[in-house]
């Protein structure tokens, strides 16, 4: 294999080919990044049984074939090189990288204990990638992070047309965004698990792509795993779907809600943020709400205490609960809009947080952040 290849047309193929390696690889094969060299062009892959990825760039291309070598130096050294052309040469068991007086000899690993990727589903449709990135954003902060749960660290994905809603929830919290989408059959409905952690690296690393193709499987061979892909230009990953029955959280979001306020969002985060200097671990921030006015409060007793107004319209009877400040400023900080609706039922249930534009105006709910409250001594 001998192949010559642009500094900077490497370097982002290898960071997208090694997000599938593992940080801590449970066989030494696994730690490697496959490189084939074909005619025109290089394809970098790598998987870990569990996530693929793999981009085919441009190369000149002297001598086809393919090797395996360990992904994280090969990464460290292609951010490194110099911004010139570099070319690659198998030579027995080793690989020599060439970049003009500078020189580098890796050993190759045993490319035949290392797995076949699995093929890329049929494309289902395709999804804006801002708006993809967007969502994410938004709903995989509610995911959990606790492992024992597995079920709650995905994010459940439902299609309706072209209708697709991201959910999210960590008993403490939901996160529900709905957007829209373009799928190849119109009248297309499904539904899935995929890991919140694979959802936003997607969502991150594909920003300016333009439009990301979605492909979801069904298990070829009962007991095997269904698999979701994305693909963008020359670059795609496919990841294993989570197995098991996610909870039916979106009839958790109330039909009316009688009481709501509307507040200036970014005053209420940093608002928040100042209460909880002094609340202590696992303390909520006190929120009272009265016509014209909402009262944040924290702490209590002896120990340090903050209090604090702001301006606030209220619609309804007047209204006090708490709240974890860190999943009500988490919350908040993902609402896009300029004013925030905080909606109630009774003190002692779920609030919904959206955005609107303006606080006369109608709330935008292709976003909803159920919150629950904690309870507190008077």
């Amino acid at each position: 294999m001998k192949f010559t290849i642009n500094r900077d047309v490497l370097a982002e193929a290898i960071t997208w080919g090694s997000r599938a390696v593992p940080q801590r690889p449970p066989v030494p094969v696994l730690a490697g990044v496959r490189l084939s060299a074909a005619q025109g062009s290089l394809v970098i892959s790598a998987f870990d049984y569990e996530t693929s990825a793999k981009a085919e760039v441009p190369a000149e291309v002297e001598q086809p074939g393919e090797v395996l070598v360990f992904g994280k130096l090969l990464l460290e050294i292609a951010k490194l090189l110099p911004p010139k052309d570099i070319t690659f040469e198998q030579v027995d068991n080793k690989v020599v990288i060439r970049c003009d007086a500078l020189v580098y000899h890796l050993s190759v690993m045993n490319i035949d204990e290392y797995p076949t990727l699995p093929e890329f589903p049929q494309i289902d449709g395709s999804i804006d990638a801002q708006e993809l990135a967007t969502a994410v954003s938004q709903v995989a902060i509610a995911a959990s992070k606790d492992e024992t749960l597995p079920l709650l660290t995905g994010v459940k994905v439902e299609i309706d047309g072209a209708n697709m809603t991201f959910m999210a929830t960590d008993r403490y919290r939901l996160a529900m965004r709905e957007i829209m989408w373009h799928p190849t059959d119109p009248n297309f409905k499904g539904s899935t698990l995929i890991r919140s952690k694979v959802l936003t690296e997607v969502a991150k690393t594909m920003t300016s792509v333009g439009d990301i193709s979605l492909a979801i499987s069904e298990a070829a061979v009962p007991g095997q795993s269904r698999i979701v892909g994305f693909a963008a230009g020359e670059r795609m990953t496919t990841s294993n779907l989570m197995d098991g029955e996610y909870p039916p959280v979106r009839n958790l979001f109330p039909d009316e809600t009688p009481i709501h306020a509307v507040v200036k969002r970014q005053e209420l985060i940093d608002a928040t943020r100042r209460m909880r200097l002094v609340a202590e671990r696992n303390t909520p921030v006190r929120l009272s709400f009265s016509e014209g006015n909402l009262e944040l409060t924290a702490g209590a007793g002896e120990d340090a205490q903050a209090k604090e107004s702001l301006p606030a319209q209220i619609f309804g009877e007047d209204i006090a609960t708490a709240f974890n400040p860190n999943y009500l400023t988490e919350g908040l900080a993902v609402i896009n809009e300029p004013y925030v609706r905080l909606s109630f039922i009774h003190p002692s249930k779920p609030a919904v947080l959206t955005g609107q534009e303006d606080p006369e105006g109608e709330d935008n709910r292709s976003f909803r952040y159920l919150l629950m409250p904690i309870r507190y001594g008077v």
